[in-house]
């Protein structure tokens, strides 16, 4: 069995944390939806650094389907895009309410999730610039995993971050399995 994973992309979202975590978690076989939570329904946004990304659907698709993890990438004004997004809030509040998984990096852990509740009583880490506002912050690691809730700090720790999804999806076998051809 796959997991089906949901990635949503905002304009202004950071690609490097975007693409990182499709790619990882694809070559891991994930089923990973990317959805635009731009407006009118449009499928390509423009990322924080001008780098064109299209998605597979729109957040607004995504509604009556079931994920085992929700992935944020950070980047401004991406993340605050993110968080405004009213079918994304509800399929993360969604996610919250069942005990499943979601995850967030760079400013979607505080933008996100700490604004619509969802870190109470997690450990948690995220962008340097943003950690002060993190209701409990463990800003001395580069990604943190407290029961279902990973986050993790920005651009240079996606690769990181992303391999910590797969183990949390998987194993450890399966992380190590999808790191080696990377050369890492």
């Amino acid at each position: 069995m796959h997991p089906e994973v949901l990635v949503p992309i905002a304009d202004g979202s950071e690609e490097l944390e975007a693409v990182t975590i499709i790619d990882v978690l694809r070559r891991a076989g994930a089923h990973v939806s990317v959805a635009s939570t731009a407006p009118a329904g449009r499928l390509e946004v423009t990322a924080s650094r001008g780098v064109k990304l299209l998605a597979d659907k729109h957040i607004s698709d995504c509604r009556n389907e079931v994920f085992d993890l929700i992935v944020l990438p950070g980047g401004m004004p991406g993340a605050e895009h993110l968080r405004d997004s009213a079918p994304l809030t509800a399929l993360l509040k969604g996610q919250f309410a069942q005990g499943k998984a979601y995850a967030a990096i760079c400013a979607a852990p505080q933008v996100v999730l700490a604004h619509h509740g969802m870190l109470a009583d997690k450990q948690a880490t995220g962008h340097p610039g943003f950690q002060n506002e993190l209701p409990q912050l463990k800003n001395d690691q580069r990604v943190v995993i407290d029961g279902n809730v990973i986050t993790s700090q920005g651009p240079g720790t996606a690769l990181e971050f992303s391999l910590a999804l797969v183990e949390f999806l998987y194993d450890a076998d399966k992380r190590e399995f999808v790191a080696e051809p990377m050369v890492l």
